[in-house]
């Protein structure tokens, strides 16, 4: 589910909480909205609030902290690429296809986008970015070094390469993670509760109407944020691919 659909539902949700809220408010007897109901109703959904506003604190920042833990893999992985292109041309000429695989597998992976889905499987006749790499890898063991010098930097980019193979497989193997569903379902639950106990008890006014919707219009970018930031290469609020664009630009540099 995209984010901003997330975000839009829990706004639908929230508003129509309110709305029944100030439905049932026209129906129930009087004795039912005395001011010691108020007070009761209040103290209720006083717990009920804060306990909302810890789980979303929760989950804005269990969001960021993806977000970025992303972003620094995202610069790793840059600097690990510019660091095994630099080792290759220490090595001499024989690494010249090694680092045009290497090139091509930057190029793809910015063309292709950032779900584990498109980085991992073949598409277009071309490879997945895991058979890239590993085609790198190859080339690099078949050198036959002449000397220790050259024994010591092929031995180097093999360590490099790994640490590049090892991304884009941390990658795959979060790709599923995301919003914990269970957790925020049980959030909006709550979140509407409150909505409904603040229409049941708001005069209906257009005031106070506009108030709460754009209330509930907020805590929705908040659900939205938390979403798209919990996804971070993908949405509106990603990890900029900058530093591979800057990288891409110094590949097979002599």
């Amino acid at each position: 589910m995209s984010s901003l659909l997330l975000g839009g539902l829990v706004f639908v949700f929230l508003s129509a909480a309110t709305s029944i809220g100030m439905m049932l408010r026209g129906r129930l007897p009087d004795h039912h909205l005395s001011s010691e109901s108020k007070d009761a109703i209040r103290l209720a959904t006083a717990v009920v609030g804060t306990l909302s506003a810890l789980a979303l604190g929760l989950l804005i920042a269990s969001a960021k902290s993806s977000y970025d833990n992303a972003e620094v893999e995202m610069r790793t992985a840059a600097a690990r690429v510019l660091l095994l292109d630099r080792v290759m041309a220490q090595y001499g000429p024989e690494t010249d296809r090694a680092r045009q695989l290497l090139r091509q597998l930057i190029e793809r992976r910015l063309s292709r986008g950032w779900t584990a889905e498109t980085t991992d499987k073949p598409s277009g006749g071309a490879a997945g970015e895991y058979q890239d790499i590993e085609a790198v890898q190859g080339d690099l063991r078949s050198l036959s070094p002449r000397n220790a010098v050259q024994r010591s930097i092929q031995a180097r980019a093999l360590d490099v390469s790994g640490m590049v193979a090892e991304t884009h497989w941390l990658l795959v193997e979060s790709g599923s993670e995301g919003l914990p569903w269970a957790f925020l379902v049980v959030v909006v639950c709550w979140l509407s509760l409150l909505f409904t106990t603040f229409g049941l008890q708001a005069p209906p006014n257009p005031t106070v109407l506009a108030i709460l919707l754009v209330c509930a219009l907020s805590v929705a970018g908040a659900v939205f944020l938390v979403s798209d930031m919990a996804n971070p290469y993908i949405g509106l609020v990603r990890v900029s691919d900058a530093p591979l664009q800057s990288a891409l630009e110094r590949l097979g540099k002599p």
